[in-house]
């Protein structure tokens, strides 16, 4: 595939371009200039593909752990960069991994030295087909999640799908929860048609590169509107609230995105049963979202966790729980919802009946 994507920024157009020889072009061409944020698992698992760049490269290794996207763990980082690699102004971190080594890297960019140009070669499936456009970082402190952060874009995105070759399993069902998220907020349409590809998509990497494409243009759309989060794009945090309360709830044992997919699949069974939405919608879209979560029900998720994790989520007002929900069409809509013993009854009884 030799489609660009340019997203327009409030710092000006970035792309995020398909290379499939990315691998490759990254140990031959390095930027002598650059640190290099690489994932561990990435050095280890492509060691000989970019062995001249780890042996003769400037590279900071980041563990790709939730506890280590954490405020605590900044100035170990900071550190390294300033008095090990001796970072100054106007040299650039590149990032090569997931998310959590997206975020460290974004966060790192917008704030040492006032900021530094960044680039990023998402190696996950999630990063592919979703963060790696939308200038977000996110940064845990304590047992908050995604609680700091900043709007900084990359200057570029380099996406090789060779990279998902070596991804285990539920990192591919993580990103793809991601894809049927942005495809049911495009429209029911665009739903049903990445539902019925499901199979394909995991078998087929033409079609998941055909979807992952499809996926940043939806997204484009959002974030060229809303870049900050301010309205419309806020749908984007469709099965996040619940998603990041179940992260919590269960020590982040269930991947992201699928903890995402249990989360729509949750919101809309609560929005069917609050007649926010018909039945005939969640109905529609279960299947797919339980065959996306299905290899994960036999990790216990604590209620009572997951309600307390989900009334500190940072988009609630002081009164209400912001969720995202179809309405009666299956669009997805931002709902206030009273977090009374309602809303709870019907949380408990998706994870009795439906979640097992």
């Amino acid at each position: 595939m030799s489609e660009e994507i340019r997203i327009k920024s409030h710092r000006g157009i970035y792309s995020a371009v398909f290379d499939q020889n990315a691998i490759v072009n990254l140990n031959n061409n390095p930027d002598p200039d650059a640190v290099y944020l690489i994932d561990t698992n990435i050095s280890n698992i492509y060691n000989n593909e970019l062995d001249d760049l780890l042996k003769n490269c400037r590279v900071l290794l980041i563990d790709a752990k939730e506890e280590n996207k954490s405020l605590n763990k900044l100035p170990d980082y900071i550190n390294e960069l300033v008095n090990v690699h001796q970072i100054r102004r106007g040299q650039a971190l590149i990032a090569v991994g997931g998310g959590i080594t997206q975020d460290i890297t974004c966060f790192l960019a917008s704030t040492l030295m006032r900021g530094l140009p960044w680039y990023f070669y998402p190696t996950t499936l999630l990063a592919q087909a979703d963060s790696c456009i939308g200038s977000k970082s996110s940064i845990n402190s304590g047992e908050i999640k995604n609680i700091l952060g900043t709007f900084t874009p990359p200057d570029k995105v380099i996406i090789d799908v060779q990279f998902l070759s070596t991804l285990e399993s539920r990192d591919i069902h993580s990103g793809i929860g991601e894809m049927i998220k942005v495809h049911a907020i495009n429209s029911p349409e665009s739903f049903d048609r990445i539902s019925k590809s499901y199979d394909e998509i995991i078998k087929d990497k033409d079609i998941m590169e055909k979807f992952i494409y499809e996926s940043l243009l939806m997204k484009k759309k959002l974030i060229e509107i809303d870049e900050f989060d301010q309205g419309p794009r806020n749908v984007m945090n469709y099965g996040h609230s619940f998603g990041h309360a179940i992260e919590s709830a269960t020590n982040f044992a269930i991947p992201h995105g699928v903890a995402v997919t249990i989360g729509m699949d949750v919101a809309n069974y609560i929005a069917f049963r609050l007649g926010i939405s018909e039945m005939s919608h969640y109905e529609r879209m279960h299947s797919v979202m339980n065959k996306n979560y299905r290899d994960f029900v036999s990790i216990k998720i604590d209620i009572d966790k997951m309600l307390n994790a989900l009334t500190k989520d940072k988009k609630n007002t002081a009164s209400h729980l912001r969720l995202i929900l179809p309405d009666k069409e299956g669009k997805i809509k931002i709902v206030l919802q009273d977090n009374n013993a309602e809303f709870k009854s019907v949380l408990n009884d998706y994870f009795e009946r439906v979640y097992a």
